[in-house]
């Protein structure tokens, strides 16, 4: 089944959760580089959040390309966009 054939709700979830997922992830990277919990490099779990980030993003601008959706749906989409570029910049400004 293709991405632009799946429902909109289940495509904003799976954007949320790719989302959410990723600030975790980066949250949890920025967090050991200042108190130092564990000795390991973070680039990793950073670039895996923030991949995470940019592939929500991706899914949240899909829905809002697909024709023929309602205004509720546009409005969430316009937001999750919005959430997730401002955490993309903020976590690359710390970096």
């Amino acid at each position: 089944m293709n991405w632009m054939e799946k429902d909109e709700d289940l495509l904003l979830q799976r954007s949320f959760i790719f989302g959410i997922t990723g600030i975790v992830l980066c949250l949890l990277a920025l967090g050991n580089t200042q108190y130092h919990l564990i000795d390991a490099p973070m680039g990793l779990l950073n670039g895996v959040g923030i991949a995470l980030q940019f592939f929500g993003l991706s899914i949240a601008v899909l829905v809002l390309r697909k024709r023929k959706i309602t205004e509720a749906v546009k409005d969430k989409s316009k937001k999750m966009i919005l959430i997730l570029g401002v955490s993309l910049l903020f976590f690359f400004l710390v970096i």
